[in-house]
């Protein structure tokens, strides 16, 4: 029997052999539970992009994708939104809107995730964190391409859980 364990989030991850076959547990001490810092959810979105397909994945490009508590203030006035309204928002110039006359000085292609509304949206709705992630994911580098919401949809579905 293995186990590792992460004290400070309270959760033990291990496997037992029997035999040929290995079962896999969690045990969660939900005392000692934190939510996921911006480092722990910037890991999600990066497993969750790795899933996504791969021809995708490479005509992402340069995409940005970062993970901060809150959209900026300048966003929420932008936006006329309140700090929970948003998960994610892409910034940039996306494909479908890309001029045939280069730019210079621009700011990189970004994918912004709202930690602190995800994890409200999370609290509040039957999902897994890990598939709010991708949606929300998906959903932003959609806007980069200009697809569809079927499109979208689609990409989600390879991608899996």
């Amino acid at each position: 029997m293995g186990a590792a364990n992460d004290r400070r989030k309270g959760v033990i991850f291990g496997s037992i052999a029997f035999g040929n076959r290995t079962a896999n547990f969690v045990f969660m001490h939900w005392e000692r539970l934190e939510a996921p810092s911006l480092s722990e959810l910037e890991k999600l979105a990066a497993d969750a992009f790795k899933r996504l397909p791969e021809k995708f994945r490479a005509l992402c490009g340069g995409v940005v994708i970062r993970i901060e508590d809150f959209p900026s203030g300048d966003v929420l006035k932008e936006m006329d939104a309140e700090p929970f309204d948003l998960l994610g928002l892409f910034t940039g110039v996306g494909l479908a809107h890309a001029g045939a006359m280069p730019e210079t000085g621009t700011l990189p292609n970004t994918v912004h995730l709202y930690r602190r509304p995800i994890l409200d949206y999370w609290a509040e709705h039957h999902e897994t964190l890990g598939a709010i992630v991708t949606h929300v994911l998906v959903h932003e580098i959609g806007h980069h391409f200009g697809l569809s919401d079927e499109d979208m949809e689609r990409i989600e579905r390879q991608a899996g859980p």
